[in-house]
């Protein structure tokens, strides 16, 4: 079932920063992000944070999808350190195997 992005006409922009290390989306000047770092060639999702002013219309799951699939198509592991990661690999088994097993 298809996810509908509450308050918006039609599905935000998802931006790569690979130079803050960051998955974010722009609206209305507020910026919703997920942030990671690379440690050992796995990426560890450190943090996502949505402004109070954009809430409720899906984009910690629009930023930690397209952050996992990123990671998919690399062929890296991640580590879900954030605690709405780690939620989001458990409610979508099909990113299970991204997980970097633990020492």
């Amino acid at each position: 079932m298809a996810r509908k992005f509450v308050g918006m006409n039609s599905q935000p922009n998802v931006r790569h920063n690979a130079a803050a290390s960051r998955y974010e989306i722009e609206i209305d000047g507020k910026r919703a992000v997920v942030d990671y770092v690379l440690e050992q060639g796995a990426q560890v999702f450190t943090h996502t944070l949505v402004p109070p002013e954009l809430r409720g219309r899906g984009l910690a799951e629009l930023l930690v999808r397209a952050a996992l699939v990123d990671a998919q198509k690399a062929d890296r592991r991640v580590v879900p350190a954030c605690s709405y990661v780690a939620k989001f690999i458990e409610r979508n088994t099909e990113f299970a195997g991204l997980v970097a097993p633990s020492d």
